[in-house]
């Protein structure tokens, strides 16, 4: 898998770019949003997961998840030094498919560079199944993974449009966290249970239903069906 980097720091990229390669992929390395930018041509998507440094010297990391995201839909994983729920959130609603904290731990890079990428495969083959969810004001659309609310369309990343299908196929039912993760990140990474807590709030803003998405304390979460 082509793996584009994105990292202003030449001494991270290089120890992070001999770690990928021995993992069998093929590193392309950017030191600056425009160089990214510039790799990123808008009519091929000819790399699998770009990784991209928050920390960037010609623009925020931020302002450039978001160009990537209106020229392809390759997967953004991010990096960042920012922790905070309201940082990840953000990253998420730009466009990001998932983040990574610094100080990481390389197993866990890679395993999230391999659930993004895993999903992105069976998005690819999954296609012509033709259901649609209704649950009061929540329209979904499975095949072309669209969801609106009262008619407007909400614009959702990919784990959080398959989080809330998974949890709308069965409107009531409590869905484990480990389930969750096995279903939407295709891992039972015990560090995923944060993502998947981000993923849910962003979720609740976005849908401006915070009552929709119910936890369910030590257990999981299940979706409360609305009026209407």
């Amino acid at each position: 898998m082509r793996l584009l980097l994105v990292e202003d720091d030449n001494h991270v990229a290089a120890a992070l770019s001999a770690v990928l390669a021995r993992h069998g992929f093929d590193v392309t390395h950017a030191r600056s949003g425009e160089e990214a930018l510039q790799a990123l041509v808008p009519e091929s998507d000819c790399f699998g997961v770009v990784l991209l440094d928050l920390g960037l010297p010609d623009q925020d990391g931020y302002e450039v998840c978001g160009k990537i995201r209106k020229r392809t839909s390759t997967p953004v994983i991010m990096v960042t030094a920012r922790s905070d729920v309201r940082s990840r959130i953000h990253g998420l609603n730009l466009g990001a498919d998932d983040y990574v904290v610094k100080p990481y731990d390389t197993g866990e890079l890679l395993a999230r560079i391999h659930a993004v990428s895993r999903r992105t495969s069976h998005e690819d083959t999954s296609s012509g199944i033709e259901t649609e969810l209704r649950l009061g004001p929540v329209h979904i659309e499975l095949p072309n993974r669209r969801v609106s609310v009262d008619g407007s369309v909400i614009q959702l990343t990919r784990k959080e449009f398959d989080l809330l299908a998974l949890l709308a196929q069965r409107p009531g039912v409590v869905f484990r966290r480990e389930q969750i993760i096995s279903e939407v990140w295709q891992t039972s990474w015990e560090g995923t249970g944060r993502t998947l807590e981000v993923h849910v709030a962003s979720l609740r803003a976005k849908l401006r239903m915070p009552a929709l998405i119910e936890t369910v304390r030590g257990v999981g979460y299940r979706l409360v069906a609305p009026a209407g």
